[in-house]
Formats: structure tokens, sequence, C-alpha cells
């Protein structure tokens, strides 16, 4: 399994995103950078998801369009495109990364069992939250 490598600083690239594919009004318990998974912590606060283990922190409930400090407001979206890679291969899937919080990987965690993510070209993913 290897983590999937950002390009450059990734970015929402749906140019409309729908208001039910974002959870805005939490505030970030962590660093957080831009295209990094998260999770809600049960302080109620935005934190790097993981799959390094079958719990609460690998329930990805959206992606970070952009980064944000300790304590500021952040927002998770999901069922919308991201610029995040380069080298894609168009409709593979992507996983909830054991080794790195906040990241991809390419082949399941103990965590991240389902995809939360797929290639649709090259450069770009479609990203969604944790379904059960």
């Amino acid at each position: 399994m290897a983590d999937v490598a950002k390009s450059g600083t990734p970015s929402m690239c749906t140019p409309v995103p729908p208001p039910n594919s974002r959870l805005s009004g939490l505030l970030a318990g962590e660093a957080i950078a831009a295209g990094d998974a998260l999770y809600i912590k049960s302080d109620g606060k935005l934190w790097k998801a993981t799959g390094a283990a079958n719990n609460a922190a690998a329930k990805v409930v959206g992606f970070a369009p952009q980064a944000a400090s300790v304590g500021e407001a952040c927002t998770a979206y999901f069922d919308v495109n991201f610029n995040y890679g380069s080298g894609l291969t168009p409709g593979a899937r992507y996983y909830l990364s054991g080794a790195t919080a906040g990241a991809l990987a390419d082949a399941a965690s103990t965590g991240g069992l389902t995809p939360i993510a797929y290639a649709v070209d090259a450069t770009r993913i479609r990203v969604w939250a944790t379904r059960e």
C-alpha cells in the first residue's frame, strides 16, 4: 500500500458545490492542509482522519478545501471533485491511509476498508464521506 502524493496544493474544482455536500460551522482541532480527509472527534472539532485503526478516526466526513490552523473555522466537503495529484489512473479507487493522517492510499488499510475517492482523470479525484 502506498500513499497518493498530493501535487502542489489540492483545490476543490467543483464549480458550485451543492449546499448538502458540505459540513460547516466546525473548528479545526489540529493544523489541517488542503485536501486532507477529515473526521469529527468527540470534542466536536475536525481532525485529520486516519485508517490506522477501525475506529471513529477512520470515519471520513469530508475533505478540506483549504488549510486551517488550530481553532480556525473549517468546512468539510464530500461528493465533489478536487485537483489533487498527477499521473493518477482514471477510475482507480483510493482509501484512507493507515500510515499518514488525512492522506489517501492506493489500497485498503485497517480502518480505511472502503474507497473514499476515485480518480476522475490524471489529476482530479472525486471524494465522498465514509458510507457504512
